[in-house]
C-alpha cells in the first residue's frame, strides 16, 4: 500500500462549449479496470446520441493500467490528451469520459487536443482532488486527572483526535501518520511520565482536499 497518493473525489462533472461544440466531462474514482469500463459504458448509454464519447483512465498503485480511447476522433487528439492530464495531476484510480456534441465547426488536431484536455481539467477541478494518506489509529488511555492536559496537547498537535471514551479511565483514539508509532508513543510517555497505556489499532486511508492549481 502506498503511504500517500492523489485521486479524485467519488464522482463529478462539468461542461463547456468550444466553437459551438458541447464538451461534457465526467469523472469517477475507480479501483479496477472493470469498474472503469462499466462507468464508460454508462456514460455512452446516457449520451448515445453524442458525436463522440472519448475516455481515459489510470489505475493501480504504480499506474500499471493506463488506457485512452479516441472514440472516432482523429488518433491521439482526445483520449491521449485526457490521459496526459491525469498523469500531470498525478491522479491514481481515476476515470474520465468526455462527451462531445459536434457544433458544425471543425477544430483541427490542435484544437481538439486543447478542447479535450481543458474539459478534463475543468471536470477534475469541479469534482475535486484529494490526498489520501495512510494513517495508523492509536489509543491512549489515561487517568481522569490528566484529561484536560492530554486533550489540549492532542488538539494542538499535528495528530488527528478522532474520538474519546469515558469509562473507568479515559481513552483517546488518535490518527497518526503511518510509521510514526514510535515517535508518537515516546511523546505520550514523556507527557504522562510513563503513566499512559498506548496501543496500536488499524491502518487506513484518510482524505484531505487539495486546492485546485
Amino acid at each position: 500500500m502506498l503511504d500517500q497518493y492523489f485521486t479524485v473525489k467519488p464522482e463529478g462533472m462539468d461542461e463547456q462549449v468550444i466553437q459551438k461544440s458541447r464538451f461534457i466531462g465526467y469523472v469517477k474514482r475507480v479501483e479496477t479496470e472493470a469498474e472503469a469500463q462499466t462507468f464508460i459504458e454508462m456514460i455512452k448509454k446516457k449520451h448515445r446520441d453524442a458525436t463522440h464519447n472519448c475516455s481515459a483512465y489510470m489505475i493501480g498503485e504504480h499506474d500499471n493500467i493506463q488506457k485512452a480511447n479516441d472514440d472516432g476522433e482523429p488518433s491521439g487528439t482526445a483520449g491521449v490528451p485526457m490521459l496526459e492530464v491525469l498523469k500531470k495531476r498525478h491522479l491514481k484510480d481515476t476515470a474520465i469520459v468526455v462527451t462531445r456534441y459536434f457544433g458544425g465547426i471543425k477544430l483541427g488536431a490542435g484544437g481538439l487536443i486543447r478542447a479535450y484536455g481543458s474539459t478534463t481539467s475543468l471536470a477534475i477541478n469541479t469534482t475535486g482532488v484529494v490526498e489520501r494518506k495512510l494513517m495508523k489509529k492509536m489509543s491512549v488511555t489515561i487517568d481522569y486527572g490528566m484529561l484536560g492536559r492530554m486533550e489540549n496537547e492532542l488538539r494542538q498537535s499535528d495528530y488527528i483526535l478522532d474520538s474519546t471514551d469515558y469509562l473507568e479511565k479515559v481513552t483517546f483514539y488518535v490518527y497518526i501518520v503511518n510509521g510514526e508509532e514510535k515517535q508518537f508513543t515516546e511523546w505520550i510517555i514523556n507527557l504522562t511520565s510513563n503513566t499512559a497505556e498506548v496501543a496500536e489499532g488499524e491502518t487506513e486511508y484518510m482524505e484531505t482536499e487539495v486546492p485546485n492549481p
